[in-house]
Protein backbone atom coordinates (compact mmCIF):
# COMPACT_ATOMS: atom_id res chain seq x y z
CA UNK A 1 0.00 0.00 0.00
CA UNK A 2 1.48 3.38 -0.86
CA UNK A 3 0.37 5.22 1.83
CA UNK A 4 2.10 2.52 4.22
CA UNK A 5 4.82 2.53 2.88
CA UNK A 6 5.91 6.11 2.31
CA UNK A 7 5.03 6.81 5.65
CA UNK A 8 7.51 4.22 6.93
CA UNK A 9 10.55 5.60 4.36
CA UNK A 10 9.43 8.99 5.83
CA UNK A 11 9.31 8.11 9.64
CA UNK A 12 12.37 6.03 9.48
CA UNK A 13 14.85 8.44 7.42
CA UNK A 14 13.61 11.57 8.85
CA UNK A 15 16.40 13.62 10.83
CA UNK A 16 15.59 14.28 14.61
CA UNK A 17 17.34 16.13 16.91
CA UNK A 18 16.66 18.92 19.67
CA UNK A 19 15.57 22.05 18.66
CA UNK A 20 14.96 25.45 21.02
CA UNK A 21 11.68 27.17 20.64
CA UNK A 22 9.61 29.29 23.09
CA UNK A 23 12.41 29.32 25.46
CA UNK A 24 12.58 25.81 25.60
CA UNK A 25 13.98 23.19 24.24
CA UNK A 26 12.24 20.06 22.27
CA UNK A 27 13.41 17.08 21.37
CA UNK A 28 13.21 14.38 18.58
CA UNK A 29 11.54 17.40 16.72
CA UNK A 30 11.84 18.67 13.13
CA UNK A 31 11.11 21.78 11.68
CA UNK A 32 8.76 22.12 8.77
CA UNK A 33 11.44 23.38 6.47
CA UNK A 34 13.54 20.60 7.18
CA UNK A 35 10.26 18.13 6.04
CA UNK A 36 9.74 19.21 3.04
CA UNK A 37 13.53 19.11 2.18
CA UNK A 38 13.77 15.31 3.15
CA UNK A 39 10.84 14.16 1.72
CA UNK A 40 10.80 15.86 -1.50
CA UNK A 41 14.31 14.28 -2.51
CA UNK A 42 12.88 11.20 -1.08
CA UNK A 43 9.84 11.03 -3.35
CA UNK A 44 11.95 12.07 -6.11
CA UNK A 45 14.00 9.20 -5.76
CA UNK A 46 11.16 6.80 -5.38
CA UNK A 47 10.49 4.85 -8.83
CA UNK A 48 6.67 4.78 -7.68
CA UNK A 49 6.91 8.70 -7.76
CA UNK A 50 9.80 9.88 -9.94
CA UNK A 51 11.97 13.11 -10.54
CA UNK A 52 8.45 15.18 -11.72
CA UNK A 53 7.20 15.47 -7.92
CA UNK A 54 7.62 19.21 -6.85
CA UNK A 55 8.07 21.05 -3.88
CA UNK A 56 4.82 22.00 -3.77
CA UNK A 57 3.15 18.44 -4.48
CA UNK A 58 5.44 17.18 -1.26
CA UNK A 59 4.13 20.14 0.49
CA UNK A 60 0.45 19.17 0.10
CA UNK A 61 1.57 15.47 1.19
CA UNK A 62 2.86 16.74 4.64
CA UNK A 63 -0.73 19.05 4.79
CA UNK A 64 -2.04 15.47 4.29
CA UNK A 65 0.05 13.87 7.06
CA UNK A 66 -0.87 16.22 9.46
CA UNK A 67 -4.75 15.93 8.98
CA UNK A 68 -4.37 11.99 9.38
CA UNK A 69 -1.92 12.49 12.37
CA UNK A 70 0.89 11.10 10.76
CA UNK A 71 2.82 14.04 12.58
CA UNK A 72 1.66 16.45 14.83
CA UNK A 73 2.80 20.01 16.43
CA UNK A 74 4.82 20.66 19.05
CA UNK A 75 1.83 21.06 21.33
CA UNK A 76 0.52 17.69 20.02
CA UNK A 77 -2.25 19.61 17.60
CA UNK A 78 -3.15 18.08 14.34
CA UNK A 79 -6.24 17.94 12.10
CA UNK A 80 -7.16 21.76 12.27
CA UNK A 81 -3.84 23.23 11.61
CA UNK A 82 -1.75 23.72 8.69
CA UNK A 83 1.57 22.38 7.64
CA UNK A 84 3.83 25.25 7.03
CA UNK A 85 7.45 24.97 4.80
CA UNK A 86 9.24 27.29 7.64
CA UNK A 87 10.77 26.91 10.98
CA UNK A 88 7.43 25.63 12.83
CA UNK A 89 8.22 22.24 14.91
CA UNK A 90 7.01 19.17 14.30
CA UNK A 91 7.12 15.55 15.58
CA UNK A 92 5.87 12.43 15.18
CA UNK A 93 3.21 11.01 17.54
CA UNK A 94 3.80 8.07 19.88
CA UNK A 95 0.65 5.88 18.40
CA UNK A 96 0.42 4.41 14.73
CA UNK A 97 -0.22 6.10 11.94
CA UNK A 98 -0.30 3.71 9.41
CA UNK A 99 -3.84 2.60 7.93
CA UNK A 100 -4.92 -0.98 8.22
CA UNK A 101 -5.59 -2.36 4.90
CA UNK A 102 -8.92 -4.14 4.61
CA UNK A 103 -8.62 -7.82 3.79
CA UNK A 104 -12.04 -9.68 2.04
CA UNK A 105 -13.12 -12.50 2.92
CA UNK A 106 -12.31 -15.87 1.09
CA UNK A 107 -14.22 -16.82 -1.98
CA UNK A 108 -15.21 -20.54 -2.21
CA UNK A 109 -12.87 -21.14 -5.00
CA UNK A 110 -9.42 -21.07 -5.09
CA UNK A 111 -9.19 -18.32 -7.59
CA UNK A 112 -11.45 -15.51 -7.43
CA UNK A 113 -11.23 -15.08 -11.46
CA UNK A 114 -14.38 -16.23 -13.18
CA UNK A 115 -14.31 -19.62 -14.20
CA UNK A 116 -14.53 -20.24 -18.24
CA UNK A 117 -17.07 -21.44 -20.00
CA UNK A 118 -17.44 -25.05 -21.25
CA UNK A 119 -19.73 -26.41 -23.75
CA UNK A 120 -21.17 -28.43 -21.12
CA UNK A 121 -22.56 -25.37 -19.65
CA UNK A 122 -24.32 -24.07 -22.53
CA UNK A 123 -28.33 -25.38 -22.03
CA UNK A 124 -30.01 -26.70 -25.17
CA UNK A 125 -32.78 -24.27 -27.03
CA UNK A 126 -36.27 -25.50 -26.21
CA UNK A 127 -37.56 -27.17 -28.84
CA UNK A 128 -40.44 -25.53 -30.71
CA UNK A 129 -44.09 -26.95 -30.69
CA UNK A 130 -47.20 -27.30 -33.25
CA UNK A 131 -44.87 -25.13 -35.93
CA UNK A 132 -44.43 -26.25 -39.16
CA UNK A 133 -41.68 -27.87 -40.39
CA UNK A 134 -39.38 -25.88 -42.49
CA UNK A 135 -38.87 -26.18 -45.68
CA UNK A 136 -35.25 -27.20 -47.16
CA UNK A 137 -34.19 -24.51 -49.61
CA UNK A 138 -34.10 -25.81 -53.55
CA UNK A 139 -30.64 -25.45 -54.74
CA UNK A 140 -28.15 -27.08 -57.12
CA UNK A 141 -25.54 -29.70 -55.39
CA UNK A 142 -22.97 -27.18 -57.03
CA UNK A 143 -24.53 -24.29 -55.23
CA UNK A 144 -24.79 -26.27 -52.34
CA UNK A 145 -21.06 -27.71 -51.60
CA UNK A 146 -20.15 -24.19 -52.73
CA UNK A 147 -21.56 -22.45 -50.07
CA UNK A 148 -21.00 -25.59 -47.26
CA UNK A 149 -18.07 -27.53 -48.51
CA UNK A 150 -15.82 -25.38 -46.87
CA UNK A 151 -16.95 -24.64 -43.74
CA UNK A 152 -18.43 -28.12 -42.71
CA UNK A 153 -16.92 -30.43 -45.52
CA UNK A 154 -18.38 -32.67 -48.05
CA UNK A 155 -21.32 -33.58 -47.10
CA UNK A 156 -24.76 -34.77 -48.19
CA UNK A 157 -27.47 -32.79 -48.84
CA UNK A 158 -29.70 -34.61 -46.68
CA UNK A 159 -27.51 -33.55 -43.53
CA UNK A 160 -27.52 -29.63 -43.64
CA UNK A 161 -26.18 -28.88 -40.71
CA UNK A 162 -27.72 -26.32 -38.49
CA UNK A 163 -24.64 -25.17 -35.84
CA UNK A 164 -26.06 -23.99 -32.39
CA UNK A 165 -24.90 -19.98 -31.85
CA UNK A 166 -22.89 -19.05 -28.75
CA UNK A 167 -25.11 -16.12 -27.15
CA UNK A 168 -23.76 -12.77 -26.79
CA UNK A 169 -23.89 -13.03 -22.92
CA UNK A 170 -21.70 -16.10 -23.05
CA UNK A 171 -19.52 -14.21 -25.15
CA UNK A 172 -19.23 -11.14 -23.06
CA UNK A 173 -18.72 -13.95 -19.99
CA UNK A 174 -15.45 -15.33 -21.91
CA UNK A 175 -14.32 -11.91 -22.75
CA UNK A 176 -14.49 -10.99 -18.81
CA UNK A 177 -13.30 -14.29 -17.33
CA UNK A 178 -9.77 -14.18 -20.25
CA UNK A 179 -9.51 -10.47 -19.78
CA UNK A 180 -9.10 -10.71 -15.92
CA UNK A 181 -6.72 -13.71 -15.96
CA UNK A 182 -4.77 -11.77 -18.71
CA UNK A 183 -4.47 -8.56 -16.16
CA UNK A 184 -3.33 -10.47 -13.42
CA UNK A 185 -0.16 -12.33 -15.43
CA UNK A 186 0.80 -8.73 -16.45
CA UNK A 187 0.52 -6.97 -13.38
CA UNK A 188 2.59 -10.56 -11.96
CA UNK A 189 0.20 -10.98 -8.89
CA UNK A 190 -0.72 -14.37 -7.72
CA UNK A 191 -4.28 -13.61 -7.06
CA UNK A 192 -6.44 -10.27 -7.83
CA UNK A 193 -7.78 -10.48 -4.23
CA UNK A 194 -7.63 -7.40 -2.63
CA UNK A 195 -6.64 -5.44 -6.50
CA UNK A 196 -10.02 -6.24 -8.42
CA UNK A 197 -13.07 -6.89 -7.27
CA UNK A 198 -14.63 -9.12 -10.58
CA UNK A 199 -18.40 -8.04 -9.45
CA UNK A 200 -16.82 -4.77 -11.18
CA UNK A 201 -15.44 -6.15 -14.43
CA UNK A 202 -18.37 -5.62 -16.66
CA UNK A 203 -18.12 -8.31 -20.13
CA UNK A 204 -20.35 -5.97 -21.81
CA UNK A 205 -17.58 -2.96 -21.56
CA UNK A 206 -15.14 -5.20 -22.76
CA UNK A 207 -16.75 -6.34 -25.97
CA UNK A 208 -17.78 -2.56 -26.45
CA UNK A 209 -14.56 -1.54 -26.05
CA UNK A 210 -12.74 -3.76 -28.64
CA UNK A 211 -15.52 -4.12 -31.66
CA UNK A 212 -17.27 -0.41 -31.03
CA UNK A 213 -14.50 1.89 -32.69
CA UNK A 214 -14.08 4.35 -35.44
CA UNK A 215 -11.23 4.26 -37.73
CA UNK A 216 -8.87 6.20 -35.30
CA UNK A 217 -9.89 3.72 -32.44
CA UNK A 218 -11.93 6.04 -30.20
CA UNK A 219 -14.66 4.24 -28.88
CA UNK A 220 -17.96 5.02 -30.95
CA UNK A 221 -20.53 5.56 -28.11
CA UNK A 222 -24.55 4.00 -28.87
CA UNK A 223 -25.88 6.38 -26.51
CA UNK A 224 -25.29 9.91 -27.65
CA UNK A 225 -26.24 11.22 -24.47
CA UNK A 226 -23.73 9.68 -22.31
CA UNK A 227 -21.10 11.72 -25.00
CA UNK A 228 -19.25 14.76 -23.65
CA UNK A 229 -21.41 17.74 -24.65
CA UNK A 230 -20.83 19.48 -28.38
CA UNK A 231 -18.88 22.40 -26.79
CA UNK A 232 -16.68 20.56 -25.28
CA UNK A 233 -15.81 18.66 -28.03
CA UNK A 234 -15.55 22.50 -29.84
CA UNK A 235 -13.06 23.37 -27.82
CA UNK A 236 -10.82 20.20 -27.02
CA UNK A 237 -11.02 20.27 -31.39
CA UNK A 238 -10.01 24.04 -31.26
CA UNK A 239 -6.77 23.15 -28.70
CA UNK A 240 -5.89 20.33 -29.93
CA UNK A 241 -6.00 21.65 -34.02
CA UNK A 242 -4.60 25.12 -33.28
CA UNK A 243 -4.62 26.97 -35.13
CA UNK A 244 -6.89 25.78 -37.51
CA UNK A 245 -9.33 24.30 -35.23
CA UNK A 246 -11.60 27.27 -34.81
CA UNK A 247 -14.69 25.25 -36.36
CA UNK A 248 -17.23 27.90 -34.76
CA UNK A 249 -15.17 31.17 -36.18
CA UNK A 250 -15.32 32.59 -32.62
CA UNK A 251 -13.32 35.76 -32.59
CA UNK A 252 -10.08 35.19 -31.56
CA UNK A 253 -8.69 37.73 -28.52
CA UNK A 254 -5.72 37.72 -26.72
CA UNK A 255 -6.08 35.12 -24.21
CA UNK A 256 -8.71 33.50 -26.31
CA UNK A 257 -7.25 29.71 -26.43
CA UNK A 258 -6.79 30.34 -21.90
CA UNK A 259 -10.44 31.03 -21.58
CA UNK A 260 -10.75 27.94 -23.96
CA UNK A 261 -8.34 25.51 -22.11
CA UNK A 262 -10.06 27.07 -18.57
CA UNK A 263 -13.98 25.72 -20.83
CA UNK A 264 -12.79 22.38 -21.18
CA UNK A 265 -11.21 21.83 -17.89
CA UNK A 266 -14.09 23.17 -15.76
CA UNK A 267 -15.70 20.32 -17.41
CA UNK A 268 -13.96 17.71 -16.34
CA UNK A 269 -13.59 18.82 -12.82
CA UNK A 270 -16.86 18.70 -12.30
CA UNK A 271 -17.10 14.99 -12.79
CA UNK A 272 -18.24 12.73 -9.78
CA UNK A 273 -15.80 10.72 -10.55
CA UNK A 274 -12.24 9.96 -12.41
CA UNK A 275 -11.78 8.36 -15.74
CA UNK A 276 -10.09 5.71 -14.22
CA UNK A 277 -12.57 5.25 -11.53
CA UNK A 278 -12.72 4.38 -7.57
CA UNK A 279 -13.33 0.89 -8.43
CA UNK A 280 -10.00 0.22 -10.88
CA UNK A 281 -7.57 2.32 -8.55
CA UNK A 282 -5.76 0.00 -6.87
CA UNK A 283 -5.05 -1.82 -10.86
CA UNK A 284 -3.66 1.42 -11.80
CA UNK A 285 -1.49 2.00 -8.78
CA UNK A 286 -0.09 -1.51 -8.74
CA UNK A 287 0.88 -0.27 -12.85
CA UNK A 288 2.98 2.15 -11.48
CA UNK A 289 5.69 -0.52 -10.66
CA UNK A 290 6.25 -1.44 -13.90
CA UNK A 291 6.49 1.57 -15.49
CA UNK A 292 10.34 0.89 -15.83
CA UNK A 293 9.59 -1.33 -18.34
CA UNK A 294 7.80 0.43 -20.92
CA UNK A 295 6.65 -2.53 -22.89
CA UNK A 296 4.99 -4.39 -19.46
CA UNK A 297 3.82 -1.18 -18.61
CA UNK A 298 2.07 -0.30 -22.13
CA UNK A 299 0.00 -3.59 -22.21
CA UNK A 300 -0.94 -3.59 -18.58
CA UNK A 301 -2.44 0.11 -19.12
CA UNK A 302 -3.96 -1.73 -22.65
CA UNK A 303 -5.82 -4.36 -20.34
CA UNK A 304 -6.71 -2.29 -17.60
CA UNK A 305 -8.78 0.79 -20.16
CA UNK A 306 -10.86 -2.36 -21.43
CA UNK A 307 -12.23 -2.68 -18.05
CA UNK A 308 -12.98 1.05 -18.68
CA UNK A 309 -16.91 1.82 -18.81
CA UNK A 310 -17.09 2.75 -22.58
CA UNK A 311 -17.92 6.77 -22.32
CA UNK A 312 -15.32 7.00 -19.32
CA UNK A 313 -12.66 5.30 -22.38
CA UNK A 314 -14.07 7.99 -24.62
CA UNK A 315 -13.05 10.87 -22.47
CA UNK A 316 -10.18 9.68 -21.62
CA UNK A 317 -8.64 8.98 -25.24
CA UNK A 318 -9.44 12.31 -25.97
CA UNK A 319 -8.38 13.88 -23.25
CA UNK A 320 -4.85 12.58 -23.33
CA UNK A 321 -4.67 13.13 -27.58
CA UNK A 322 -5.41 16.64 -26.30
CA UNK A 323 -3.01 16.99 -23.86
CA UNK A 324 -0.31 15.56 -26.16
CA UNK A 325 -1.22 17.74 -28.88
CA UNK A 326 -1.03 21.07 -26.69
CA UNK A 327 2.67 19.72 -25.71
CA UNK A 328 3.69 19.38 -28.60
CA UNK A 329 2.21 22.28 -30.53
CA UNK A 330 4.96 24.89 -31.00
CA UNK A 331 2.22 27.48 -32.52
CA UNK A 332 0.14 27.33 -29.92
CA UNK A 333 0.33 30.27 -27.98
CA UNK A 334 1.75 30.29 -23.59
CA UNK A 335 -1.41 29.10 -21.54
CA UNK A 336 0.62 29.94 -18.55
CA UNK A 337 3.07 32.44 -17.97
CA UNK A 338 5.09 30.47 -15.49
CA UNK A 339 4.86 27.01 -15.98
CA UNK A 340 5.50 24.87 -19.60
CA UNK A 341 3.08 23.10 -21.20
CA UNK A 342 3.22 20.05 -20.30
CA UNK A 343 3.19 20.17 -16.57
CA UNK A 344 0.40 22.63 -17.02
CA UNK A 345 -1.43 19.43 -18.33
CA UNK A 346 -0.64 17.35 -15.55
CA UNK A 347 -1.43 19.35 -13.11
CA UNK A 348 -4.54 20.33 -14.22
CA UNK A 349 -6.22 16.84 -15.31
CA UNK A 350 -4.07 14.12 -13.66
CA UNK A 351 -6.42 14.33 -10.79
CA UNK A 352 -9.10 14.42 -12.97
CA UNK A 353 -7.93 10.85 -14.32
CA UNK A 354 -6.80 8.90 -11.64
CA UNK A 355 -8.16 9.23 -7.88
CA UNK A 356 -9.54 7.27 -5.20
CA UNK A 357 -12.30 7.65 -2.61
CA UNK A 358 -10.23 8.20 0.15
CA UNK A 359 -8.78 11.70 -0.09
CA UNK A 360 -5.51 10.46 2.53
CA UNK A 361 -4.03 8.48 -0.33
CA UNK A 362 -1.13 9.72 -2.70
CA UNK A 363 -3.76 11.01 -5.45
CA UNK A 364 -1.82 13.60 -6.55
CA UNK A 365 1.67 12.16 -6.88
CA UNK A 366 0.45 8.97 -8.07
CA UNK A 367 -1.40 10.37 -10.68
CA UNK A 368 1.57 12.32 -11.96
CA UNK A 369 3.56 9.80 -12.71
CA UNK A 370 0.78 7.60 -14.24
CA UNK A 371 -0.66 10.40 -16.28
CA UNK A 372 2.91 11.70 -17.61
CA UNK A 373 3.38 8.07 -19.01
CA UNK A 374 0.20 7.88 -20.51
CA UNK A 375 0.62 11.27 -22.59
CA UNK A 376 4.04 9.64 -23.57
CA UNK A 377 2.32 6.51 -24.75
CA UNK A 378 -1.51 7.82 -25.58
CA UNK A 379 -1.21 6.02 -29.17
CA UNK A 380 -0.35 2.53 -27.91
CA UNK A 381 -2.61 2.09 -24.68
CA UNK A 382 -5.78 2.32 -26.14
CA UNK A 383 -5.20 -0.84 -28.59
CA UNK A 384 -6.30 -4.46 -28.17
CA UNK A 385 -3.69 -6.36 -26.60
CA UNK A 386 -2.66 -8.84 -29.70
CA UNK A 387 -2.15 -11.65 -26.93
CA UNK A 388 -5.54 -11.48 -25.42
CA UNK A 389 -7.48 -11.02 -28.99
CA UNK A 390 -5.95 -14.08 -30.42
CA UNK A 391 -6.78 -16.00 -26.65
CA UNK A 392 -10.28 -15.01 -26.71
CA UNK A 393 -10.64 -15.93 -30.39
CA UNK A 394 -9.05 -19.10 -30.63
CA UNK A 395 -10.96 -20.03 -27.27
CA UNK A 396 -14.65 -19.19 -28.84
CA UNK A 397 -13.00 -21.29 -32.13
CA UNK A 398 -12.60 -24.51 -30.25
CA UNK A 399 -15.99 -24.31 -28.33
CA UNK A 400 -17.73 -24.09 -31.52
CA UNK A 401 -15.97 -27.06 -32.84
CA UNK A 402 -16.50 -28.45 -29.83
CA UNK A 403 -19.89 -28.45 -30.48
CA UNK A 404 -19.72 -29.35 -34.10
CA UNK A 405 -17.56 -32.73 -33.35
CA UNK A 406 -20.19 -33.71 -30.42
CA UNK A 407 -23.25 -33.32 -32.70
CA UNK A 408 -21.93 -34.67 -35.76
CA UNK A 409 -18.37 -36.70 -35.00
CA UNK A 410 -18.26 -38.60 -38.25
CA UNK A 411 -18.82 -34.86 -40.70
CA UNK A 412 -16.15 -33.82 -37.93
CA UNK A 413 -13.95 -36.60 -39.09
CA UNK A 414 -14.04 -36.22 -42.16
CA UNK A 415 -13.59 -32.57 -42.59
CA UNK A 416 -11.05 -32.69 -39.67
CA UNK A 417 -9.16 -36.39 -39.49
CA UNK A 418 -7.44 -36.74 -36.65
CA UNK A 419 -7.01 -39.30 -33.82
CA UNK A 420 -9.43 -37.73 -31.43
CA UNK A 421 -12.50 -37.22 -33.90
CA UNK A 422 -11.87 -40.73 -35.48
CA UNK A 423 -11.85 -41.98 -31.62
CA UNK A 424 -15.28 -39.84 -31.30
CA UNK A 425 -16.56 -41.80 -34.14
CA UNK A 426 -15.74 -45.47 -33.39
CA UNK A 427 -14.67 -45.49 -30.15
CA UNK A 428 -12.34 -47.98 -28.68
CA UNK A 429 -13.64 -51.19 -27.56
CA UNK A 430 -12.47 -52.29 -24.47
CA UNK A 431 -11.74 -56.00 -23.83
CA UNK A 432 -14.31 -57.79 -21.49
CA UNK A 433 -12.39 -59.27 -19.18
CA UNK A 434 -13.80 -62.97 -17.72
CA UNK A 435 -13.75 -63.37 -14.28
CA UNK A 436 -11.78 -65.86 -12.31
CA UNK A 437 -12.63 -69.59 -12.00
CA UNK A 438 -13.17 -68.99 -8.60
CA UNK A 439 -15.69 -66.70 -8.78
CA UNK A 440 -18.17 -68.64 -11.15
CA UNK A 441 -21.60 -68.44 -9.63
CA UNK A 442 -22.77 -72.79 -9.37
CA UNK A 443 -25.55 -72.92 -11.22
CA UNK A 444 -28.47 -74.71 -9.16
CA UNK A 445 -29.22 -78.64 -10.02
CA UNK A 446 -32.40 -79.50 -12.41
CA UNK A 447 -35.36 -79.50 -10.69
CA UNK A 448 -38.43 -80.99 -12.30
CA UNK A 449 -41.63 -79.19 -13.28
CA UNK A 450 -44.04 -78.56 -10.41
CA UNK A 451 -47.35 -77.86 -11.87
CA UNK A 452 -49.21 -74.89 -9.52
CA UNK A 453 -52.53 -75.21 -8.23
CA UNK A 454 -54.39 -73.49 -10.68
CA UNK A 455 -53.43 -76.51 -12.82
CA UNK A 456 -54.09 -79.03 -10.85
CA UNK A 457 -57.49 -81.08 -10.55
Amino acid sequence: MQWNETIKLFRGGMSLRRHWAHFRYYECSFTGSEAVDYLHELLRQNYNFGPEVTRYQTLQLLRKFLKAHVIEDIKGRHGTEDFEDNGNLYRFPTLSPLKSIPTRPLMRDSSDLPRLIRWDDYEELPQQENTAPLKSAVMTSDLWNKRHSVAIGDVHECKLIRRKEISSKQVDHIWKSMTAAHLQRVLGLKTLDGVLNPMHVNGKHIVHNVFSVNKTGIVVLENKAEDMPYWVVSAMKCLANWPNGNEAKQPVYPGFERDVLKTVADYFHRLKEPLLTFHLYEVFVNILSLLHEQEVATEALQVSCLLLPPPNRRRLQLLLRLMARVCQNPHLPPLNDTIAPRTLMVQMFAHCILGSADDMDLDELLATKLVTFMIEHHNTIFQVPTKLRCQVDEHLSHLKRAQFQKSYPEVYHNRFPTEESKAAVIPEKTPRLKPHLMFFNLKKPFQPFQRSWSFRA
